[in-house]
């Protein structure tokens, strides 16, 4: 079981893995390999998402979630040093 902040930076890691696989298969679409990876890590992706909204809420303001739960207090900086 993960904290915050190391689930925050595996979504962060995981997110920039997709990213830089997604700009390898711009000019090799033919590599299968690096396809079956990025499918891996889009799945974990997920699974690490779901995971840190279940925690912690709505990652992103537009998920549809009824009541914005982001938007409710208290701030990240209304803890002292920005932890609970």
């Amino acid at each position: 079981m993960k904290d915050n902040r190391s689930l925050s930076l595996s979504l962060q890691a995981t997110q920039f893995a997709m990213w830089e696989l997604h700009l390898y298969l711009d000019t090799h679409p033919e590599d299968l390999s690096a396809l079956r990876l990025y499918a891996k890590y889009e799945e974990k992706y997920h699974m690490l998402k779901k995971e840190y909204e279940m925690k912690h809420g709505s990652l992103y303001c537009n998920c549809g979630m009824p009541g914005a739960t982001w938007l409710k207090n208290p701030w990240p900086w209304d803890y002292e040093g920005g932890r609970r």
